[in-house]
């Protein structure tokens, strides 16, 4: 499913020539997108996508892999910048080859990581190849 089917309030439509997408998106019309690495090979889809309360940024898209009918699949945190809108084919490229995010830290739906962590969020970024302007330090509740 894409951003245009999920799209209620008219915003995204094929025929339409104005409106905001795709430079600014409703979060809720990318939950379910495929994401595909660039060999055009499906490695699942968005399930969640987490902000950054202190910064308001999009932090982390989560990505669900294998598993047949949420059953079995597990879930990847993905730092949003490695996320790319190919809003041609209308989907999220990633690029990582399946053998690769096979080895990814993941983990299922009832367990999810501790996001606020600042080792855990240098290793997810790292993994992703997405060190360039991340902030190493801990996030304070405020």
């Amino acid at each position: 499913m894409n951003y245009q089917e999920q799209d209620t309030y008219g915003m995204y439509s094929a025929h339409q020539t104005g409106g905001p997408g795709p430079q600014l998106m409703g979060a809720h019309t990318l939950h379910g997108n495929d994401v595909v690495n660039r060999r055009g090979e499906s490695l699942g889809d968005i399930k969640e996508i987490m902000l950054d309360m202190h910064t308001g940024q999009v932090a982390y898209g989560v990505v669900s892999f294998g598993g047949f009918m949420g059953m079995g699949e597990k879930l990847f945190v993905v730092p949003w910048a490695a996320l790319k809108l190919d809003p041609v084919r209308k989907c999220f490229v990633l690029d990582v080859e399946k053998e690769r995010l096979s080895q990814a830290t993941g983990f299922d739906k009832n367990h999810w990581p501790d996001m606020a962590d600042a080792g855990w969020a240098k290793g997810i970024h790292e993994f992703y190849g997405q060190t360039r302007g991340y902030d190493q330090s801990p996030r304070s509740a405020s």
